[in-house]
């Protein structure tokens, strides 16, 4: 089996092909993308402008959930499709539950309200949403009253009850780092930080691309399929193939904050069901504080990485009226991030009503773009890609090979086992040097992470000193960042604290305080930015 170790040398000439399949950005469904056409024999390169994950992929609401606020629309126009997104989505949600459960786990939120009419409302569409999950349920939803909610988030506004249901929780960043690397391992060739900046074309069909190399050298690669997977930078894809083509995409912004007081402390996340503006907002348990965060925002697609004061001050606002008793919260991270939303017939001016569907676009020029859709249907999105890139080869594909995500077994029953008694052996292995809690919380934190994986991490320390924790937000280790650099393309700091490890996400000047010391491991590794 291929290794999935990263050349040190960026040199582009090793990407010059030919490929069947040429995929252009390295998100969540790209990735995914090039896995499934691996599984299935082709030959693939996988390249992304920056690093894997850097952009919408890393920064979702790190929900894996067929979509509450789908389900009501549907409800209320009698809307097929957005049933149909939502029945796709649990049916999704489900199945990552399952192939990477110490990456997702099942999350509780509550849906309030202080009306007994409303609470009844919730309780019959939460049970058509529990329906609609099928054999991929993960708990049905219950009546919870007041005394219940009030032991849940001690620090609601009292008064309220609702209704509980479950949906997924899960590293959004990672997982897309661990299909990426999985790809890798059957055969696939990843490189980040390899630009496309032209598209190739011959007798008015593409036949590949020009990159650019870390070190600003050009090559040109040869693929016998393009496929666009770029997110929000979809349409400017589009438009190398050929320039006068209209937009298909509206980029909305969703921003974030993570509050260091811990306002869901038995692990009950909050969903409030509808803003003043008429958007849905997220309360949950993230890293022992607590990620606020809402969407639908229409903005450029320049600015959707952009946090904004006016942002902020909202999602704030919403905070203190949900939880009085918190009048002072305290921000230890922001971020923001776009979403591919497709266009509706008619240019719209809020994106809050845009079922978050997907399109699979096939050009005269044969260029595939993959538009729209969302983190939890990546899945369903690539294998349509990988459906109009069979048609473009003109030729039938063979089945799948079983391809099991990086850091799990080939069967749900041998991963969740395998982790059990990996937990127990890295405990040991770590109490007399960490003791008891040290020993648990790095473990767990290791587990989580990468897995199956886990010991390999450890084995990366040049001596005992490696293997503990660097912060006390998040116990990363000196062990793992070289980990990190040996196995995961890893270039600088930020690749390291914000997606392979989320401490930028959740504590700004922490992750801050720890770029010299994560720098000069990278260093000692060989990898040096822009190198």
């Amino acid at each position: 089996m291929p290794s999935d170790r990263p050349p040190i040398d960026p040199d582009a000439s090793s990407l010059t092909g030919p490929y069947d399949l040429l995929v252009i950005g390295a998100g969540a469904t790209g990735a995914t993308l090039a896995l499934e056409a691996v599984r299935r024999g082709l030959s693939v390169a996988l390249v992304d402008a920056r690093d894997i994950a850097s952009g919408t992929s890393s920064r979702s609401t790190k929900l894996l959930h067929g979509g509450v606020r789908y389900l009501e629309l549907a409800f209320r126009t009698l809307g097929r499709r957005q049933l149909r997104l939502v029945r796709e989505a649990l049916a999704e949600r489900g199945h990552w539950l399952k192939a990477v459960p110490f990456l997702a786990h099942r999350l509780e939120l509550l849906l309030p309200t202080r009306q007994p009419l409303a609470q009844a409302y919730y309780a019959i569409g939460l049970g058509l949403y529990d329906l609609l999950a099928g054999r991929e349920s993960i708990g049905a939803s219950r009546c919870a009253q007041a005394k219940e909610v009030q032991r849940l988030l001690p620090d609601l506004a009292p008064g309220h009850s609702g209704v509980l249901y479950s949906d997924g929780q899960f590293d959004d960043a990672r997982l897309n780092l661990l299909i990426a690397r999985t790809a890798a391992r059957h055969g696939a060739l990843v490189r980040p930080h390899t630009p496309v900046v032209e598209l190739l074309q011959k007798n008015g069909r593409l036949c590949g691309a020009v990159l650019e190399a870390a070190d600003g050298q050009r090559c040109q690669v040869e693929a016998r399929v393009v496929v666009n997977a770029a997110g929000i930078g979809a349409d400017a894809v589009r438009r190398l193939a050929a320039p006068d083509l209209p937009s298909r995409l509206q980029v909305s912004r969703g921003m974030h904050l993570v509050l260091e007081q811990a306002l869901c402390p038995a692990g009950t996340g909050l969903l409030v069901p509808s803003t003043d503006d008429g958007r849905v907002l997220f309360m949950l348990p993230f890293f022992g504080r607590t990620l606020v965060g809402t969407t639908d925002t229409a903005c450029p697609a320049a600015a959707a990485e952009q946090p904004s004061p006016e942002g902020e001050a909202y999602l704030l606002d919403y905070v203190r009226r949900w939880f009085p008793s918190v009048q002072s919260p305290q921000v230890s991270s922001r971020w923001a991030g776009g979403r591919p939303l497709l266009l509706p017939d008619e240019a719209a001016t809020s994106t809050a009503g845009v079922v978050r569907e997907h399109s699979v676009e096939r050009l005269p020029c044969g260029l595939v773009s993959v538009l729209g859709g969302k983190w939890t249907t990546c899945r369903t999105m690539a294998l349509e890609a990988l459906a109009a890139v069979t048609a473009e080869l003109g030729q039938t594909l063979p089945a799948p090979k079983a391809a099991p995500i990086v850091g799990s077994a080939t069967a749900a029953a041998q991963t969740t086992t395998g982790l059990a008694a990996l937990r127990q052996r890295l405990t040991e292995t770590l109490q007399e040097q960490l003791g008891p809690a040290g020993a648990a919380g790095l473990s767990a934190h290791l587990l989580a992470s990468h897995g199956l994986e886990a010991e390999a991490v450890l084995a990366c320390a040049s001596h005992a000193a490696e293997r503990e924790p660097l912060s006390s937000v998040i116990p990363l280790t000196a062990a793992e960042v070289r980990h990190m650099a040996r196995h995961e393309w890893v270039r600088d700091p930020e690749d390291v604290l914000a997606r392979r490890c989320r401490l930028a996400f959740v504590d700004t000047a922490e992750a801050e305080r720890l770029k010299e010391p994560v720098r000069q491991l990278l260093d000692e590794e060989g990898v040096h930015a822009g190198s």
